[in-house]
């Protein structure tokens, strides 16, 4: 199995990027990881509507052209399914039962993800209604694909 993040914008935060790479590390031994940083675009201060639209668009013609057609896609979006742990942990399950074997989840830029690709998505998935920096949404992302694989494998972890 191959778990791909793809990812508007780069980690800034020194505490933040090694905490992706220790859950990346821990992934390991379930799944390979990779994890892609594309370019965001720069925002004038209070910016229109229209402009906010451009920005989503360039920033995800860059997301796309990262995906795979062999990726099953799922686009992080507050306005996503919510699921439990465990419902994860088995929507993953069940995927690789499917034999997908590549998984891409996308994360948008702070103005989020246009609506195309989201409806391109085999999955739009929401964490929850609140508003995360994406440096701390990436980190709690990897984290719960690691509680995945842990709920998995039928190991131990707390809940």
């Amino acid at each position: 199995m191959k778990i791909r993040v793809i990812a508007v914008g780069r980690l800034k935060e020194k505490f933040y990027t090694d905490a992706v790479n220790e859950f990346s590390k821990r992934l390991s031994r379930f799944a390979e990881v990779e994890i892609t940083e594309v370019a965001d675009e720069k925002v004038p201060a209070d910016p229109s509507e229209p402009e906010i639209e451009r920005v989503k668009e360039l920033e995800c013609q860059r997301l796309a052209a990262r995906l795979s057609p062999a990726d099953f896609v799922i686009a992080l979006d507050p306005r996503g399914k919510q699921l439990s742990s465990d419902e994860f942990s088995g929507k993953l399950s069940g995927l690789m039962l499917e034999g997908k074997s590549r998984i891409a989840f996308v994360i948008g830029g702070s103005h989020g993800l246009t609506e195309g690709i989201r409806k391109s998505a085999d999955m739009t998935l929401g964490f929850s209604k609140m508003t995360f920096s994406h440096q701390v949404f990436r980190v709690m992302l990897m984290e719960q694909i690691y509680r995945a694989f842990k709920i998995m494998s039928g190991e131990p972890y707390h809940k």
